[in-house]
């Protein structure tokens, strides 16, 4: 045990966890103002930081063990909503009937696959957006995913190739940032609860920095086979700072698919 933990404490040694941000606000005891000013270039708002949804309290319940706090939409897309309320097309219930009679076996995100728009943006786990004149670049610690957001006005597509995270523009409405994507296939999840959506699903993401430590975020989620209406849900994308990204993937040590076989033969 002595020499695992010492093999951690050398693996994080050898990662720039605990970088300050150059130029950031400071309170006096030298710690990140998450209150201070959002940062600007080129007059709009830099979005560029490492993100991580924020958690709302949960009650009483059972829960993983070492599970992170996460929020209500990352557990439940619909979590606003009654059970009788959901605006849920026959389609629909049929998807959340069949993924939660599949089980934890076919969650795509504990079979190493990208967890999707907006799923990703919900995850407790951090996130990079780097801002560039032309271009942000989200890159998603789980599974070391990324996508590209181009800002430099060129048309969506119109018969794009299904893909995990779609296809993405972007543009400014005043300081707030504006995401078109489309393009989905219809394999990732919504939710850790199993709601799915098809291929026809657009979703528009709205990041807003209101100030140096905090995105306030509204996704409208539109898919007509899945959904009566279109879905929209908000909520904060908290700045983790003087830190940084590590590498995560979980096929490296995946020994899910030996046990599945075994009990498949039992």
């Amino acid at each position: 045990m002595a020499i695992a933990f010492l093999g951690v404490c050398g693996c994080l040694q050898a990662q720039w966890l605990h970088e300050r941000i150059p130029d950031a606000p400071r309170t006096p005891d030298g710690n990140v103002n998450m209150m201070g000013p959002a940062p600007r270039v080129n007059g709009k708002p830099d979005l560029s930081g490492i993100w991580q949804a924020a958690a709302e309290p949960r009650g009483p319940g059972l829960y993983g063990l070492g599970e992170s706090p996460n929020s209500k939409y990352f557990r439940d897309i619909l979590s606003d909503f009654k059970p009788a309320e959901a605006p849920l097309t026959p389609a629909g219930v049929e998807m959340l009937q069949r993924h939660t009679q599949a089980g934890p076996n076919a969650i795509p995100g504990l079979n190493c696959l990208p967890d999707g728009v907006p799923h990703a943006d919900l995850l407790p786990e951090p996130f990079k957006i780097i801002q560039t004149p032309r271009e942000i670049i989200m890159l998603y610690e789980v599974e070391t995913t990324f996508r590209q957001i181009f800002t430099d006005g060129r048309a969506q597509l119109t018969d794009p190739s299904p893909t995990w995270n779609g296809y993405s523009v972007g543009k400014w409405e005043g300081d707030t940032m504006v995401i078109d994507t489309l393009g989905f296939n219809d394999q990732s999840w919504l939710d850790a609860r199993g709601h799915g959506h098809s291929e026809d699903m657009r979703v528009e993401e709205r990041f807003h920095r209101r100030d140096f430590g905090h995105l306030d975020v509204t996704v409208t989620i539109t898919d007509p086979k899945t959904f009566t209406r279109p879905v929209t849900i908000n909520f904060v994308e908290q700045l983790l700072p003087d830190t940084d990204l590590l590498e995560h993937y979980c096929l490296e040590n995946e020994r899910d698919s030996t046990h599945q076989a075994a009990r498949a033969a039992r």
